[in-house]
């Protein structure tokens, strides 16, 4: 018995392996992006670079009505181009809360791309905003972001 469950656990560990492997976001430049966006549109990208411009946002309200905090836009920085970032901040929790990252800083981003004539939304410095009303909108909406050591 102990066998077959041993047996079980390491098919369920490799299955997990395979898994993540298979949905792991592609790394990729920002030029590829802004190059040909529809192709990335809604994909899970990995970005490298330096933040630039941290902007913190107010509150702004969903359509459903529900209100969100503590959002912020930055530009992500490599050395072929740069991205609007956007993180949309804790909705139905009032908080106050700063950024997570600052000017300067050095980061890893895992994010999804939203490109432009494709519908959905974008957040904007006026809060959220339906892509068709701005043409050119390519935004990568911060999954997670990770700090990167020199």
């Amino acid at each position: 018995m102990r066998a077959v469950l041993r047996l079980n656990a390491c098919a369920i560990a490799l299955a997990f392996l395979v898994l993540s492997t298979a949905f792991a976001a592609e790394s990729v430049t920002i030029r590829e992006i802004l190059d040909e966006p529809a192709s990335y549109h809604l994909k899970q990208v990995t970005l490298f670079g330096t933040v630039r411009n941290v902007q913190p946002l107010d509150p702004y309200r969903l359509p459903a009505g529900t209100t969100c905090y503590g959002a912020y836009l930055f530009y992500l920085e490599d050395e072929t181009a740069s991205i609007n970032v956007a993180v949309f901040g804790l909705c139905g929790v009032p908080t106050v809360k700063d950024p997570d990252v600052e000017d300067g800083a050095h980061v890893e981003l895992r994010a999804t791309i939203q490109a432009p004539a494709h519908g959905g939304y974008y957040l904007s410095f006026d809060g959220l905003k339906v892509a068709g009303e701005r043409e050119g909108v390519i935004q990568a909406v911060a999954d997670r972001i990770i700090p990167v050591s020199e």
